[in-house]
């Protein structure tokens, strides 16, 4: 996720050294009223997903009795738009203002959802239903996520992004805490379906805060786009022609393809290999979120001690190795084993994230951010619902323990493109966009030294 894209003409490249490339100090992001916005929309609208994501596999595996291959079919579905759409839809976000998109997508993806009690209330719900829902949740997902994604660098200047990243990842990981451990309590209490319904409450509060956000985005003259296909081979060439995006793009990718046959394995794991109860799920998804929450308010911290590229490699090898926990908890004490390993993933995984795509930002030109994002996606979350659905394959045949060991060690050598870089040994990720025309892989000398600082 080709040899580099030249920056658009309109783009002026910086000077190292110039006056120019002295970045003025930036407003707080607590008195950035339209970052606040956007910040407490996003809140709300992760704890409404945190609500789906505990509740829709409690439907298929508690109500619709699923096996292994039926939830692997579930989750594939839920990510397969991200490899069928994601390219032409970061073309088409460049093109719309990002605010609408994040304001559409949210009102879409709340009535799709309500369909779920809807069905249940007149006894109809089924695995074809749940399969419906994940497939238009996904698809309204990719042009939500790239425009969320691609929003924040619209709103703030370059040097408050990270901190920006910081503030997403710890509200999301806050709803990691308490949505699972929260969802858990609704479903004992009012049900999976209706649990599900409520967080179309939560996704309509989200449009509302989103929409008061009063920065208007200057829409790229049509004039100067180029063709379609043209605009998504440029986005693809910015991730595939960068040395540092490449590798960190196949790290990503690997990883997520490993970590999504775990994930749509693990409620089935958990409930009947292991004889675990959804409250203890809840737990270990709660505890494990609060790794996150130490993840990113701890990234900054890390970035300072080990360096900005090196924090990247560190964090995918420690994640790597956690999710080794996963198989393990069938041999060691289930509980304590899932508590701890996820808890650390977690914070591997937003260590990780917080470095990766707060470098990414601040490299893309803006009219470009939309695609870059989307090619990103294409490249990283593509192998999502190839992993979940081999996983469910595998469930199927050799059993979901077995399954669980070969996806944990193929989380491990996803950290293999980081650890065997230059990414190890780099205290500072290059920020201008000259560097982009000189660089190489391997990275030229002159990347290098302005990368490490």
């Amino acid at each position: 996720m080709a040899a580099a894209d030249q920056p658009p003409a309109s783009e002026p490249l910086p000077q190292h050294g110039s006056a120019s490339s002295q970045r003025p100090k930036h407003v707080s992001l607590w008195r950035h009223r339209d970052f606040m916005k956007l910040w407490a929309g996003d809140t709300v609208s992760v704890f409404g997903s945190e609500l789906v994501l505990f509740a829709l596999p409690l439907i298929a595996v508690q109500l619709l009795h699923a096996d292994a291959f039926e939830m692997g079919v579930l989750a594939t579905l839920e990510s397969a738009a991200f490899l069928l759409i994601s390219l032409p839809a970061g073309a088409w976000v460049d093109r719309l203002p990002k605010r609408l998109v994040i304001v559409s997508g949210d009102i879409i993806r709340a009535a799709i959802l309500l369909t779920i009690p809807l069905t249940w209330a007149f006894d109809a719900l089924s695995m074809v239903q749940l399969y419906l829902v994940a497939a238009g949740v996904g698809i309204v997902s990719v042009f939500f996520d790239i425009a969320n994604q691609s929003y924040l660098p619209e709103l703030v200047d370059g040097e408050a992004i990270s901190d920006g990243n910081g503030k997403l990842q710890a509200s999301q990981q806050t709803a990691g805490v308490a949505g699972p451990t929260l969802a858990s309590g609704l479903v004992t209490a009012i049900g999976a379906p209706l649990t599900i319904g409520l967080t179309s409450i939560c996704m309509g509060l989200s449009s509302i805060l989103v929409g008061l956000i009063r920065h208007r985005e200057t829409p790229r003259p049509a004039e100067g786009r180029a063709g379609f296909v043209a605009e998504i081979r440029e986005g693809l060439g910015f991730v595939l022609g960068h040395p540092l995006l490449r590798r960190i793009t196949a790290c990503t990718g690997l990883t997520n393809f490993a970590s999504s046959g775990i994930f749509a394995l693990l409620v089935l794991y958990a409930l009947t290999t292991l004889g675990l109860h959804q409250v203890e799920l809840g737990i270990i998804m709660s505890v494990a979120s609060a790794g996150g929450i130490l993840g990113a308010l701890t990234a900054a911290w890390v970035q300072k001690i080990l360096g900005e590229g090196t924090s990247i490699a560190v964090s995918a090898l420690i994640g790597g190795l956690c999710f080794l926990g996963v198989p393990l908890a069938s041999v060691l004490p289930a509980l304590p084993t899932l508590l701890i390993s996820w808890f650390l993933v977690t914070w591997a995984i937003v260590v990780y994230n917080i470095a990766q795509v707060s470098f990414r930002q601040r490299l893309c030109p803006k009219p470009l951010l939309g695609r870059m994002n989307a090619s990103i996606r294409f490249l990283v979350w593509g192998p999502m619902p190839v992993g979940a659905f081999l996983a469910g394959i595998l469930g199927d045949r050799l059993g979901v323990t077995t399954t669980m060991w070969i996806l944990a060690a193929c989380a491990l050598l996803g950290s293999l493109p980081v650890l065997a870089s230059r990414l190890l040994r780099m205290r500072e990720l290059p920020r201008e966009l000259d560097l982009l025309a000189e660089a190489t892989d391997p990275i030229s000398p002159s990347a290098e030294a302005e990368g490490r600082g």
